[in-house]
């Protein structure tokens, strides 16, 4: 049954609905894809991004999770080497998306109403279509951004240590709660803090191992490409039913690991110092999709489909580092998955204070503190399916607003353009 509803949720509509919004604002904002660089390069002395960084590494550490490494595994594994080609079609149109999302967002927050919430309910009009995306944040946090990374967490970690797995649960019961009880500052700087050296450990790692096996990235790129058009599967006779997995599986990958599209970026970056220029926001948000997508997703696919026969990074790396490879794996993906799992926990604090009128956190705090940490000893396959619905439910929402709102990032983008 399960399965069945996210063949529904995450069928034709919302992935053409995802490639329209992409599109839609890739041409309204002038491929601005192509001037997030300059805009960074020209904006480095610029005072006004200060704290900016805590901002990215916060959001970017909610994207940067396991999906990164397992995400971009079950799309090669589902929708072949050409998943690969539509995950970086869902990053590049996802860059629109996501800075047309946070220059709204700058548009309507206040210090009562944050992200997309505030562009629902002000921008449209619509309270209800603003409470039931809060209400499916609030799922998709204790989903995806919980139980999912802890249970990848516990499976690295299990393969290196005997830890039982309700010590395990109940540690990391106790570390979460410690962290996301700071607010949000203590929650960017554990971000700020862990990120940058996870993500430079991971990338290391992917270099050496596609270094040791350069000779083959021609005939796997050539596979990337040939896939994803149904080129090889034409020439076996295969019908398009393989062509069309490999585009879900791309796509639906692409979002669960870069989020452009679902809403939480904003939400994020609502708590930015500069939270009320659209540009900055939008700007650093394109900057998270395309490390997490274009750079992260593309080295781990890199990896697999050049030194794996399994489709998993734990075989490629095997091959190279021999049996440090486990533990490695455990440090990259409990930091990867911490980082996710705090940032998340702040989109579902919004959300629950939205739809509560409630300050008080701390009974939120706790369940979802407690939610997560089952992930440790729960199985994957079913929190996997849950978190791809409460995904697809999130985005139906958000998608809507900004198509209906895309005439609000008019100042934003003349702003831009003056720059």
């Amino acid at each position: 049954m399960l399965e069945k509803i996210n063949s529904l949720v995450w069928g034709g509509f919302l992935i053409s609905l995802l490639l329209t919004t992409g599109i839609i604002y890739t041409l309204k904002l002038r491929f601005i894809q192509f001037k997030m660089f300059p805009y960074f390069i020209k904006s480095l002395k610029n005072r006004r991004h200060k704290g900016q960084f805590r901002t990215i590494c916060m959001s970017l550490g909610t994207a940067m999770g396991t999906g990164n490494i397992t995400g971009v595994a079950s799309a090669i594994s589902i929708g072949g080497a050409g998943a690969v080609f539509w995950m970086w079609v869902s990053a590049f149109f996802g860059m629109a998306t996501v800075y047309a999302e946070n220059s709204i967002s700058a548009e309507f927050t206040d210090k009562n109403i944050r992200g997309t919430m505030a562009y629902i309910e002000k921008g449209l009009g619509s309270k209800r279509l603003a409470a039931f995306f809060a209400l499916c944040c609030i799922l998709a946090c204790l989903g995806m951004g919980g139980m999912v990374q802890i249970n990848a967490l516990s499976e690295s970690v299990r393969n290196c240590s005997e830890i039982p797995e309700f010590f395990l649960s109940v540690t990391l019961f106790a570390i979460i709660l410690a962290i996301i009880s700071g607010g949000a500052k203590r929650i960017g700087s554990a971000a700020q803090l862990l990120l940058p050296f996870a993500t430079v450990l991971y990338t290391v790692l992917c270099i050496v191992v596609i270094a040791k096996y350069s000779v083959r990235l021609p005939s796997v790129l050539s596979q990337i490409f040939s896939e994803a058009f149904g080129i090889r599967q034409a020439a076996g006779g295969i019908s398009g039913y393989t062509l069309s997995k490999a585009v879900s599986a791309g796509i639906r990958r692409g979002v669960f690991s870069n989020e452009a599209g679902l809403g939480s970026s904003p939400i994020l970056h609502s708590t930015s110092e500069s939270a009320n220029c659209g540009v900055i926001q939008g700007m650093s948000s394109m900057l998270e999709v395309f490390i997490d997508t274009m750079l992260c997703c593309t080295l781990t696919a890199a990896v697999i489909l050049c030194a794996s026969d399994d489709n998993t990074v734990r075989t490629a790396f095997f091959r190279v580092i021999g049996s440090k490879t486990d533990f490695f794996l455990a440090v990259i993906m409990s930091v990867f998955a911490l980082c996710t799992v705090i940032g998340w926990y702040y989109c579902g604090e919004t959300a629950f204070k939205y739809l509560f009128k409630s300050r008080k956190t701390a009974i939120f705090a706790f369940v979802f503190s407690l939610t997560a940490s089952l992930g440790a000893i729960f199985k994957a396959e079913s929190i996997w399916t849950i978190s791809d619905i409460f995904n697809g439910l999130m985005a139906f929402p958000n998608l809507l607003a900004l198509l209906l709102l895309r005439k609000t990032s008019d100042a934003n983008k003349s702003t831009l353009l003056r720059q």
